[in-house]
């Protein structure tokens, strides 16, 4: 007896999921979770890039602890966080109150805002290097109108702060997309009703816009966090592969890289090291999704 069409799809639906599912699992798993999980075992061994290692235990753990070079990873990855999110926080949003107006020729300013994020991180690293080279653009401005040139590049703090300055100028128009869509669910009654109870503007955005939003505030506050403690290619390119003056501004990610690559590269210290940025960023999405159940409840 012949199935009709609908037994047929019956029969078909308990497998027909996991094949359209297996390529992506088949990335996934080839990817993401065997080099998670292998760089989970190298980090209790001592394998370097030519030799398989053995199992030291939490040697590698025991040696962070008495590396300089760690501490000054791990207090430049935390200065970023502390620097970048709170403005990746902030001004995305205000950007996105002033782009959101639907007025003659706004479309090339949402456009323009945009530019820096599909722009390739090279190219942009090397634009800010001959900007803040001490003979590029912005030095020789400020030696025509006698200030002096400034070691952009060349003092320490300075230059995390403007690789700092990278960051945010590079990450500003893709979280303002995102407070676009947020904005774009704001009913407009609410902004209205606070009119006419006589709000101003500054009012109505800390009243009625921050609330409404604020759910997407937190999302690119976690984001954000994430991206800054890892940041690697920012640093790198105004810093170059040593870090900075007597590596000064290395952070962890370039200290992972620096580490585990090369014919001696200590890729059981690298992953060592890798696990430490991944219980931090861990930590530090589910401290900003802690914070945000308090303020809720």
């Amino acid at each position: 007896m012949a199935l009709s069409g609908t037994s047929r799809v019956r029969r078909q639906l308990p497998t027909s999921p996991w094949l359209f599912a297996a390529p992506g699992l088949l990335v996934i798993g080839a990817f993401v979770l065997y080099p998670f999980v292998s760089t989970v075992v190298n980090s209790f061994t001592d394998r370097r890039t030519l030799i398989p290692g053995r199992f030291v235990g939490l040697a590698n753990f025991r040696e962070l602890l008495h590396d300089d070079m760690f501490w000054i990873g791990l207090r430049n990855s935390t200065l970023y966080v502390l620097g970048v999110v709170p403005l990746l926080v902030v001004l995305p949003l205000l950007l996105a109150l002033l782009v959101q107006k639907n007025i003659p020729g706004i479309a090339f300013f949402r456009s323009a805002f945009y530019t820096p994020v599909v722009a390739s991180i090279v190219v942009v690293g090397l634009i800010w290097v001959w900007l803040l080279d001490e003979r590029g653009l912005v030095n020789s401005l400020l030696e025509t109108v006698g200030v002096g040139r400034i070691g952009f590049l060349s003092d320490q703090w300075l230059l995390l702060l403007s690789a700092m300055a990278v960051t945010v100028w590079k990450g500003l128009g893709y979280y303002m997309i995102i407070y676009l869509a947020a904005l774009g669910n704001v009913p407009r009654e609410l902004h209205e009703a606070a009119a006419v109870d006589g709000a101003g503007a500054v009012r109505r955005f800390l009243t009625v816009t921050v609330p409404a939003v604020r759910s997407t505030m937190v999302l690119v506050g976690a984001l954000s966090s994430v991206a800054a403690f890892k940041v690697f290619s920012e640093v790198y390119l105004l810093a170059g592969p040593s870090g900075g003056p007597a590596g000064e501004d290395t952070t962890l990610v370039m200290l992972v890289q620096r580490t585990g690559t090369g014919l001696s590269g200590r890729v059981g210290y690298a992953s060592a090291l890798s696990v430490v940025v991944f219980v931090v960023t861990v930590a530090l999405m589910l401290l900003v999704l802690r914070t945000d159940r308090k303020d809720e409840a």
